[in-house]
């Protein structure tokens, strides 16, 4: 008698699923059991059993790029920049020291009021004794971070971790004339990795850098050189954590990368910045028309930039120790370089290491 009528709507009006919603849904699930994956790997490895390396498929890399990353990355990086009230600014930062086991006695400021959103707190600065910078070696680490392999490339490939490798062509790019480059000619070989060796005798070398989210975001220059050209790679934003890194086969050619490349007293020098999930912006100090994580992209491009000019014949002169850049979060660091054959690295794969510290010497 007094009851009202209730109107309904076809089931298929409430629940109308989107391929895209589909996507997001499917591929965020997988990539949280991945995540949970990986921390099984690190929790074997802490017990020192060595784990069989099992690459992905092409579908289940096509699935995790599913994953929107590059557009939660640049929600991040706005999240970032928000300014917190003074009162909250304690708590939410002493979470992810904690959280990540940051050392906030070697910050420049160590008050966690003085940071002003979650952006300043990871470009933080450090003291100038915090980080000595070693002058007994030639190399030292541009940044602080986890050794993930190092060592002399080989057949046009390099390891990102040990057993899984990329193309040392598909990750820098095709060459760069030698005119652009501003140094001398290479010598001639039919192989791209021979095309980058400048000087007979001397080899190629590599060396591959993890930043997890509580280490220090700067990086600095490794050496004294000179940058020549920058290109920059748009691209995915998966996670770059040695667990991922051992599971997808190229990661780092996927992945947008901003290549900076010129030369150091022994020949072909090349520092690469690897972009990572909420890490969409790699800054380079010195270059202001660099722009990373931009909505609009072509999958597969580059874009490519000379420091050489006929106002500035030597490029962008760097000294060891230099400040370089930074990321948003945390990231890799990968270093590729023509050097003798008698160069050593000083370091043992998987090993922390601090900017500054000593990466190799002749």
């Amino acid at each position: 008698t007094d009851r009202k009528k209730l109107h309904t709507a076809p089931v298929g009006q409430v629940f109308r699923l989107r391929p895209f919603h589909v996507l997001v849904a499917t591929g965020g699930g997988y990539a949280g059991y991945r995540k949970y994956e990986d921390y099984k790997l690190e929790q074997l490895e802490k017990r020192g059993i060595e784990v069989p390396v099992k690459l992905a498929s092409e579908w289940e890399v096509a699935l995790y790029k599913s994953v929107p990353t590059r557009l939660l990355s640049r929600a991040w990086g706005r999240l970032n920049q928000v300014e917190l009230p003074t009162w909250l600014r304690k708590p939410v930062y002493s979470l992810y020291i904690w959280t990540f086991g940051v050392n906030m006695k070697e910050a420049a400021v160590e008050d966690l009021h003085h940071y002003r959103n979650l952006s300043e707190f990871f470009r933080r600065k450090l003291k100038p004794q915090a980080r000595p910078v070693c002058c007994l070696h030639s190399v030292i680490s541009p940044s602080d971070g986890k050794i993930l392999n190092f060592g002399q490339v080989k057949n046009c490939e390099v390891e990102q971790v040990k057993g899984v490798t990329y193309s040392l062509e598909s990750f820098l790019g095709p060459r760069i004339s030698t005119e652009e480059l501003h140094f001398s000619q290479a010598l001639p070989g039919n192989s791209f990795q021979q095309q980058l060796v400048t000087k007979e005798g001397n080899e190629l070398y590599h060396c591959v850098i993890y930043l997890a989210p509580g280490d220090y975001h700067c990086f600095h220059s490794p050496t004294d050189w000179r940058v020549s050209h920058r290109r920059h790679f748009p691209g995915s934003l998966m996670s770059v954590n040695p667990g991922v890194a051992r599971w997808i086969k190229e990661l780092f050619c996927h992945n947008e990368r901003v290549v900076l490349t010129g030369d150091w007293k022994h020949g072909f020098f090349s520092l690469t910045a690897v972009g990572a999930t909420n890490v969409g912006s790699i800054r380079i100090y010195f270059d202001q028309d660099l722009h990373t994580n931009s909505p609009c992209y072509s999958k597969g491009s580059y874009n490519d930039f000379s420091f050489i000019s006929n106002n500035n014949k030597e490029g962008i002169p760097m000294r060891k120790g230099e400040h370089l850049g930074e990321f948003n979060l945390g990231s890799t660091i990968v270093l590729i370089f023509e050097a003798p054959k008698d160069f050593k690295f000083h370091l043992k794969a998987g090993q922390k290491i601090r900017f500054g510290e000593a990466l190799g010497s002749l």
